[in-house]
């Protein structure tokens, strides 16, 4: 489990092809003191399992599956990363839940300047519009962001000097391609309200309503 905020831009040293998969060797300097091979590191929002460490790089594996539905199969030596480590039981959640399991990918259609800070217009898959809404969380590279407005196939978001200093966003441009992952609580919801009085008794739209939960 994750919160969003980016601990440090790693940058990809080497891709190394295993079959279907890869190994990324990625280097990095802030986060290497916490983290030990095992754990789980966020890389551009996509959950990865550290296998080895270096005194100035981590390396990570990435199965087949993963390549297809990120961004992860377009990188290059050299593309900056964003890296997040996993979040530990007491650490303060600054962000939102953020599992690292990207439900798809978008594209930067436009950005622009609203006085100091950045708006940026993603589109976003059509299965993903339910779990989308002003105010709203979203996670866009492993960046836990609030969703300003949604559109027909796509939603704004505003980035504050800090997140375009400390991101990948903050040089992204429009064309380039983004994890994303919608807020977690949004699924869990709809999945609730997928089901009828007959499979969950005393479950539907009026009853959270009348508690309260929606």
């Amino acid at each position: 489990m994750f919160t969003g905020l980016v601990q440090e831009l790693g940058v990809i040293q080497r891709i190394e092809k295993r079959g279907e998969g890869a190994r990324l060797a990625i280097k990095a300097h802030k986060i290497l003191p916490e983290i030990r091979i095992g754990d789980s590191l966020a890389v551009n929002g996509a959950c990865l399992t550290v296998v080895e460490k270096g005194p100035d790089h981590v390396q990570a594996e990435v199965m087949a599956e993963t390549l297809r539905v990120t961004t992860l199969g377009a990188l290059r030596p050299g593309d900056r990363v964003n890296l997040e480590p996993a979040l530990k039981l007491g650490d303060p959640l600054g962000g939102h839940l953020v599992t690292g399991h990207v439900d798809g990918v978008g594209e930067i259609k436009g950005k622009k300047r609203v006085g100091w800070a950045w708006e940026v217009s993603i589109s976003f898959p059509p299965p993903l519009a339910p779990y989308l809404a002003p105010k709203g969380s979203v996670a866009v590279d492993g960046v836990s962001l609030t969703i300003i407005q949604v559109e027909e196939g796509r939603f704004t978001v505003g980035l504050i000097p800090h997140t375009a200093q400390n991101t990948t966003l903050g040089f992204r441009v429009i064309g380039d391609k983004v994890n994303l992952e919608v807020d977690i609580i949004a699924r869990y919801l709809e999945r609730l309200l997928s089901f009828r009085e007959g499979a969950s008794p005393g479950l539907s739209r009026e009853f959270l309503a009348h508690h309260g939960f929606i």
